[in-house]
């Protein structure tokens, strides 16, 4: 059975489709230009802007034609992830489905249902003859997941309705009315090196076996940041064990609590002892405050081979930076009033880097409220210019704020419990949807999103619940109906 046989047929040949066609994030060329002849091939008016997001617009069915317009709202590009041992080429291979009970899975690589069974929901609404609704567009953007480039980029002056219905919601039954805004912080600086002399011991402070995780769905889980753990040894060993800091490494990407932390300090002999007392001392510590919410933490402080002659940081150098590492804000700042258990303001500290003379720290800020984000902005700019860096901040993007009085969140969940005689769950998220920066250039527009079950996305154990993609059709046919008159 191919997935083409499956009901609904539209919807699941409109799936297929995007299976067949190469769209990793950041060449969405050829999806671009599929969905652009795809909307004209079915006679609607259809633009593509400058850097390649769609717009395909449908007018309203006999009888409809006063009713507010809606926005069905998803993304081309998916992230290609691939098992090590699959041969696949996201550029230019198609993604091969297969049926495995009740779920779609691809074969050894990522499936792309996020969101390419959003974006389909959408075609299926343009291309069915028998659907009671008013005016529709679908705008579908490029690069949401490495940087939500086409929603930064779209014109504020493109589209017509006022009610956006976002499809890259992951769980059947929740509507999501919510979510984070971001802030990339920089942070760098140069500091003097000091050419180490004869008789110093090279030791290696390795902090490892976190469990990280994703620095918006995770962050209020309190797990413990490597980075953060690192300079909390890190300080009394030089400021007490006559340690001096030759380099730290720490953290990936933006968007992932770091796992690892690798630091060398030197020593001279006579100091080793009380340094391993330090570090086993601030060790203990830090497992029995993680002991449930990371317990698998490892930390070793261990001799290793000097090799080539090293320098390390001049002293007081060395400790303002520590200082300001401990100083800047990590993890969850405050909690939503209006959704409880929501995280709405938070910092990752990312990214640390401490070698040959150039300090380098990372970090990413989220909070559905813009005023939050930029206050704690100003905190954590204010703890690294008091150490002498300089701090730029980029990529920011705007939030998404729950709305208790949204018409649409009305319709969905009315239609919800007509249907399911029983209520939807209303949720946000303190990760980043493109509702966010959608609601900035249109603040009128009034949003919410949904979606079927996916499981496991960004991996290739990734996963779409058959049974929900039907229902979730269904659901959008009944709101789309519901729609009030303007």
């Amino acid at each position: 059975m191919k997935i083409t046989d499956l009901n609904p047929q539209l919807v699941w040949k409109n799936f297929h489709s995007l299976t067949q066609i190469p769209r990793p994030s950041k060449h969405e060329e050829k999806v671009s230009e599929f969905l652009y002849n795809y909307g004209k091939s079915l006679g609607l008016e259809t633009i593509r802007d400058e850097v390649g997001n769609i717009i395909i617009r449908k007018e309203a069915s006999p009888g409809y034609e006063n009713r507010m317009g809606v926005i069905l709202q998803g993304h081309m590009d998916m992230v290609p992830q691939k098992n090590s041992d699959v041969e696949h080429d996201f550029e230019k291979d198609p993604i091969v489905t297969r049926i495995d009970g009740e779920w779609v899975k691809a074969t050894g690589t990522t499936l792309g249902a996020d969101n390419g069974i959003g974006v389909a929901l959408g075609m299926s609404v343009l291309e069915s003859k028998d659907l009671e609704h008013g005016p529709v567009e679908l705008l579908v953007t490029i690069d949401e997941e490495t940087g939500m480039t086409g929603a930064n980029a779209l014109s504020s002056k493109l589209l017509k309705g006022d009610l956006l219905i976002n499809c890259d919601s992951e769980a059947e039954g929740e509507l999501c009315v919510g979510c984070a805004g971001g802030l990339d912080t920089n942070v760098s600086a140069n500091y003097k090196c000091i050419r180490a002399t004869k008789g110093l011991v090279l030791y290696r402070l390795l902090v490892k076996g976190l469990r990280g995780g994703h620095s918006g769905m995770d962050i209020s889980l309190y797990r413990a940041n490597a980075n953060i753990l690192a300079a909390r040894i890190l300080l009394p060993l030089l400021t007490k064990g006559g340690a001096k800091l030759v380099s730290s490494d720490g953290g990936t990407l933006r968007n992932a609590i770091p796992r690892e932390n690798v630091s060398y300090v030197l020593l001279a002999a006579d100091s080793v002892a009380k340094a391993k007392r330090i570090a086993a001392k601030e060790a203990a510590s830090i497992k029995a405050e993680f002991a449930l919410a990371d317990p698998d933490i490892e930390i070793s402080f261990e001799a290793c081979p000097q090799g080539k002659a090293l320098s390390y940081a001049e002293e007081a150098a060395a400790e303002r930076l520590i200082r300001a590492i401990l100083a800047c804000p990590n993890g969850v700042e405050r909690m939503s009033d209006s959704l409880p258990g929501l995280t709405e303001t938070s910092n990752n500290l990312a990214r640390v880097s401490i070698a040959n003379g150039k300090f380098t720290v990372l970090t990413l800020l989220r909070s559905s409220l813009d005023c939050a984000k930029e206050a704690l902005a100003r905190r954590i700019e204010s703890a690294f210019v008091l150490a002498g860096c300089k701090v730029r901040f980029t990529g920011g993007y705007s939030g998404w704020a729950p709305d208790n009085n949204s018409i649409i969140l009305k319709v969905m969940k009315e239609t919800y419990r007509k249907i399911y005689g029983k209520d939807a769950k209303i949720v946000a998220t303190h990760g980043g949807l493109e509702c966010g920066i959608l609601g900035s250039k249109y603040p009128h527009w009034d949003m919410v999103s949904f979606g079927p079950t996916i499981m496991y996305p960004h991996s290739p154990d990734e996963k779409l619940f058959i049974p929900s993609v039907e229902r979730s059709w269904e659901y959008l046919k009944e709101v789309l109906k519901a729609v009030p008159e303007k």
